[in-house]
């Protein structure tokens, strides 16, 4: 079963938090972004997590907490928040009411352009260019998906508690990569490489990685076939497996 509360934690730093790789990725992201000085929105969920996102120079940055938003929207509870990301709810600010253009005429096409980037149409991705960017932003939302999950769900806390302190590669060969880093059974998840990894998950193409993505190929197969290379501590990586499972079912 999905957990609303891990879900809601997967919507606000997996899914809202790749828009930060967004802007990075595509030119068309930041040229959405015309503030010309930093504007942030806090989301504060009731019972659930909360971050800001500010908005500066074209790019976007994601912290922690709603203390210094210009523009905060409160949720009631994570089900109203997890409403948010599937349309079906529409929140109103308790705080920076006059800044409600920025969100309608530019955060809002900013999230319409990362939905075509996640669910993309299969036609978009015939070109190189979408491509990569699409399969990019999925592996950082991935990426962030397996801390959330270890962290927060039932099953997924179970999981961390057998993954020993350090840190584990995830990447994609000549694409992203990030650094899933394992202490006290938690996970914090960098988006950047590895330096000194206890285990390594590095998928062969990128190719690869959107198949997996898109449920097209079989792991266990790819790992035999040599297209998943897995090198370091066996048991880290077996724990790895048990969560990308568990972003599966959150993530479909």
């Amino acid at each position: 079963m999905v957990d609303q509360k891990t879900l809601a934690y997967i919507n606000l730093y997996a899914v809202l938090g790749t828009l930060e790789n967004l802007c990075e990725l595509d030119p068309a992201a930041g040229a959405l972004l015309t503030n010309r000085k930093p504007i942030s929105i806090g989301f504060a969920i009731k019972g659930g997590p909360s971050a800001t996102l500010t908005f500066k120079n074209g790019k976007c940055r994601m912290e922690q907490g709603v203390a210094e938003c210009d523009i905060k929207l409160p949720f009631a509870s994570c089900e109203k928040f997890n409403g948010l990301l599937d349309g079906t709810v529409t929140p109103i600010p308790s705080k920076g009411f006059q800044h409600i253009k920025f969100l309608l005429k530019e955060f809002t096409p900013l999230t319409d352009l990362l939905a075509k980037y996640m669910r993309p149409d299969p036609a978009d991705l015939e070109d190189e260019d979408f491509f990569v960017i699409s399969t990019s932003l999925m592996f950082y939302t991935i990426s962030v998906a397996i801390a959330q999950i270890a962290n927060n769900d039932k099953v997924g806390i179970f999981t961390a508690n057998y993954i020993v302190d350090g840190d584990i590669e995830f990447a994609i060969e000549g694409g992203p990569a990030a650094t899933l880093r394992a202490k006290n059974g938690r996970i914090l998840t960098l988006k950047c490489p590895a330096k000194n990894p206890r285990a390594s998950m590095k998928f062969s193409s990128m190719e690869l990685a959107r198949d997996l993505f898109d449920g097209k190929v079989n792991a266990v197969a790819s790992i035999g076939a040599g297209k998943i290379s897995m090198k370091g501590m066996v048991s880290m990586l077996d724990n790895l497996n048990r969560l990308l499972d568990r972003v599966a079912l959150y993530l479909a």
